[in-house]
Order: structure tokens, then sequence, then C-alpha cells
């Protein structure tokens, strides 16, 4: 079953056992510790992956000294008399004598002799000279940004390891790079299971909205894997099985269908198509009968709960780790924010909470039940709270949300 009607029979005690949230996190971690070949790519095509070679600068920055403000470069010591302008994207600039200056642009090239920049504030004309009149002195090498200021040519601006954004990209372009070295993006398969779910329209009697569908193949994405269309899977053990058989992507994520209930087949499943569990239960409320195990190849499968809050609390706990580390990113040291007011938690296990970030720390918003969305969709966090819970105060560790 799935969603709303999702069982809460505890997974058998086959295979690993239950494990902690610590625990299953570092499991998911070390399952793909391989990560996928690197490939070259266009800039346009690398936003989002991960480099898999480092950053390395192919032209000194900036490569040549440029003025960093409209006004005049000018040569020695003022008054100057003017000679001429030098706008950007221009041809090399002819040598600036002593005594005299040039109109010049941001970013246009530096004269060969010039000492610094007046900016256009800071300059009065006189007739044919030009006088500072800004508030301290004019120092040499005012306002001029110096060839290779940034970088050196061949000097490594990103280790291998880094998410592929915008200002990643920006900087490979300014360094010359037309392409780039990056992983290749894992492939996952999204299987979504229950004969109760709709995917349009109103629920009805006995049938509920599918959630996951549209809710996990962004963050998928966002997480640098590359989804395929979602599939849906009726409640039928033989379909089921031909689905994981067949299926050739990195990662199958399946949600629903991994505790005990009359209709949970994957157990049995995974069994008939040569899986091996690695993690089989986490001690982590909601979301507690998740699942990951090994399938032929070297590919992985992630067992999902059905109910969207705890499907969610699977994807930060075993998919997001397994992902991260296929794709070869890093893994940097963990977010905290101080607690705005107790946050409860579990007796035995840790707690994934919705909070919303304030000036005194992170809140928890309700609606925070296993089914429910409502939470989540205001969410700008998950703090991960320890069995016991954490006092106002006291540091919580944050997980991202898209």
């Amino acid at each position: 079953m799935n969603a709303v009607g999702q069982t809460t029979v505890a997974a058998p005690s086959t295979g690993p056992g239950v494990l902690s949230w610590p625990r299953a996190r570092e499991t998911a971690r070390r399952a793909g510790r391989q990560p996928l070949p690197g490939v070259p790519v266009p800039l346009a095509e690398a936003l989002g992956r991960t480099l898999a070679e480092p950053l390395g600068a192919l032209t000194d920055l900036p490569a040549f000294d440029t003025s960093a403000m409209d006004g005049w470069a000018v040569a020695g010591p003022g008054p100057w008399r003017v000679t001429g302008r030098v706008l950007a994207g221009r041809t090399e600039p002819a040598p600036l004598a002593d005594g005299t200056a040039v109109e010049i642009a941001t970013g246009a090239q530096l004269p060969p002799g010039a000492t610094a920049v007046l900016r256009r504030e800071h300059g009065r004309t006189d007739g044919a000279l030009l006088h500072d009149r800004g508030p301290q002195p004019l120092t040499t090498g005012q306002d001029v940004r110096p060839r290779g200021q940034e970088c050196r040519h061949g000097e490594e601006l990103l280790p291998s390891g880094v998410p592929v954004g915008p200002a990643v990209l920006g900087l490979a372009a300014a360094s010359g790079h037309d392409r780039l070295s990056v992983h290749r993006r894992p492939e996952v398969q999204l299987l979504v299971l229950g004969d109760e779910l709709l995917t349009a329209g109103v629920p009805g009697p006995g049938l509920v909205r599918d959630a996951l569908g549209p809710l996990l193949p962004p963050w998928l994405r966002a997480a640098g894997a590359d989804p395929a269309e979602v599939g849906y899977v009726r409640d039928d053990f033989g379909l089921l099985r031909d689905a994981l058989r067949h299926s050739t992507a990195d990662l199958v994520v399946t949600t629903g269908g991994t505790a005990a209930g009359p209709v949970d087949f994957l157990h049995r499943a995974l069994a008939d198509v040569g899986g091996r569990l690695l993690v089989d239960g986490v001690a982590v409320r909601p979301g507690h009968p998740m699942l990951l195990a090994e399938l032929p190849g070297g590919r992985h499968l992630v067992g999902l709960p059905g109910n969207p809050l705890a499907a969610v609390a699977g994807m930060v706990t075993l998919v997001l780790p397994l992902l991260h580390a296929r794709s070869g990113r890093t893994v940097g040291a963990p977010a905290l924010a101080p607690a705005a007011a107790a946050l409860p938690g579990h007796r035995t296990d840790t707690r994934l909470q919705p909070v919303r970030r304030t000036a005194e720390g992170v809140l928890p918003l309700a609606f925070d039940g296993p089914a429910m969305l409502r939470g989540l969709a205001r969410a700008e966090a998950l703090a991960v709270v320890p069995p016991g819970g954490l006092a106002a105060g006291e540091p919580a560790e944050l997980l991202e949300v898209p």
C-alpha cells in the first residue's frame, strides 16, 4: 500500500536489521563509493553535475592589467595632459608618458606606463589639464586590477567533487574553458507502487492522489541525478519483480511496499532478482521501514515508505548520500543552527523535523505527521533531532530541502 494507506507494520528482521540513522546514511555513502566515470561536456550541459577533475585556470585572471573604474588612466604625478581614450575590447593601447592621461572605461586594458586610475568623480579638467580632486592623494596602483590578481595560468581553482552551480560555470568561462569534465549523472528509475493511487483529479473513496510522483523527480534532479519517467506498478508481485528485473538504471527508487503488509512485496521481489539487503529498516521517525539493497551489476535500490513525509525521510537518509557518492560529490561539514525552542524527540529513534529559520534559530513546523506534506511545504530545512530531543539553544544539524 502507499500514501495514507501505508501500513506501519515493522519490516521483518531478516538481513542486516534496523540501523541507527547515522549508520544508515554512512552505509548508503559507502554503497556509492565508486563514482560514475567522468565525461567532458559543454558548459551549458554541466549545470547540476559534479566536477570529475580539478578546475584549472587556462589564463591569468585578469589576463592583463585593467581599470577597476571609469575615469582616467594616468602616468606619474598630476596634473596630467589628456591625450585620448581607451575602451574595453579595443586594440592594445599605446604607452603613456609621465604627465599624461587617457580616459578609460571599467575593464579596459591599462596602457603601458600607467601608474593608477583616477576615478571620474575625483577628476576635474581645467582646459587641457586633468587635476586630482579626490579626498585623498592618488596612490600608485589605485583602482587597478593587476594581471593575475585572481589567479595565474595553471593554478587550481576548484577541486574535483564540487557541484557545478552558476558561479562555477561563470568561473570556468572566465578562466577560458568551453567544456568541463563532470561525472556522468546517475540514472534513476522511480517506481510508485500501489493500487489506490490517482495521477489526476480529486481523491475519492479508497483512492488517494499520488504526491510522490510529482515531488521526488525534481529533488532527484537537484541532487545531480537523471530521473527517468515515473513508473506506476500495481500491487502485484509479478509486476514488481519484472519491473526490477528489467530496469537498467543505476538506482531504482520505489515508494511503498517496504513493510510486512499483505501486498508489501518488495522484500520478496528483491530476493527473486538477486538483491542483497544493506539496510532493512532505520531507527528514524518518520520513515522507519526504508531499505537499501545492492542489485546485480553493482546497481542499487532504495525502498522508500509510501507515506509522503516518510518517503522524504528516506530520500535524505539513503537516496541523497548514495547519489552524492556516485556523483563524486565531496561531503561537507554539517550545517548547524540553534533550536529556538525545544525540539521534542523520539525515545530511541532519530527524528527528522521540518523547521523554519528565525533570528533566534530554527522552529518546528506543525503538520509533521508521516502522511503530511503541509509542514514540509513551508519548511526551510529538516532538523535532525537525536533520541531524547533537543533543548532550546542546543545546536541542531540541518538537512537542506530543495
